[in-house]
């Protein structure tokens, strides 16, 4: 589970993403950024937050994976996106997940295993807070995730892809929600994964693919 601290964070996260995303190959100004939703995986040491925000900037959709760190990820200073104030957990160090072998873990885990996104508690609150984003893995291993040696990501035509060793990673910056009519968006890319991570929000009649597996 994600513990969710009632806090004030400056900057913001939409206003750390509305910077972040014009630098980026895959994004295309459009109009400003708007959160559509967001999910959530779980770091089982409780030391980074990994949360993924879905954002429509004109008539497209966009994933940003992004992970929340009390200090420097050595080595990441390309992905680092920024710092935020917290004010219940001080200083933050935000990173393109794609970057975080934490984020790495958690996507292959939920990917392989069948895992949903992590319970969100507001701190203090008895009751699980509602997910703006589901998501669920298409596999069903029941025996653990292979041990991975995450690799700079690299990104291209609306796509992140993260070798791992044993298989890599397809992160779609660009989502794919041609499937849903009520939706204009301009062509995604296609992952072609053998295993994929599927995600909902409201407004679409059906599941999107997110991420994928690939096995080499």
């Amino acid at each position: 589970m994600a513990i969710i601290h009632k806090a004030t964070l400056s900057p913001s996260k939409l206003e750390l993403i509305a910077d972040y995303l014009p630098k980026q190959p895959w994004f295309i100004q459009e109009g400003a950024p708007e959160l559509i939703g967001a999910y959530r995986f779980d770091d089982p040491a409780g030391e980074v937050g990994l949360e993924t925000h879905i954002v429509a900037a004109g008539e497209r959709i966009y994933q940003v994976p992004l992970s929340y760190r009390g200090f420097e990820l050595a080595g990441a200073e390309e992905w680092l996106i920024g710092t935020m104030d917290h004010s219940v957990l001080g200083k933050r160090f935000v990173y393109d997940a794609c970057a975080d072998p934490i984020y790495v873990k958690a996507l292959t885990a939920a990917i392989l295993t069948g895992q949903k996104e992590a319970e969100q508690f507001v701190d203090g609150e008895p009751e699980p807070r509602p997910s703006t984003v589901t998501v669920k893995g298409s596999g069903t291993l029941d025996v653990g995730v292979p041990a991975l040696s995450a690799s700079a990501p690299v990104s291209g035509s609306g796509v992140t892809i993260i070798d791992a060793g044993e298989l890599r990673l397809k992160v779609a910056r660009v989502v794919d929600v041609a499937a849903d009519s009520s939706s204009n968006t301009a062509a995604a890319p296609e992952l072609h994964g053998e295993l994929t991570l599927n995600g909902t929000w409201a407004g679409l009649e059906s599941p999107v693919e997110l991420a994928a597996v690939i096995r080499d």
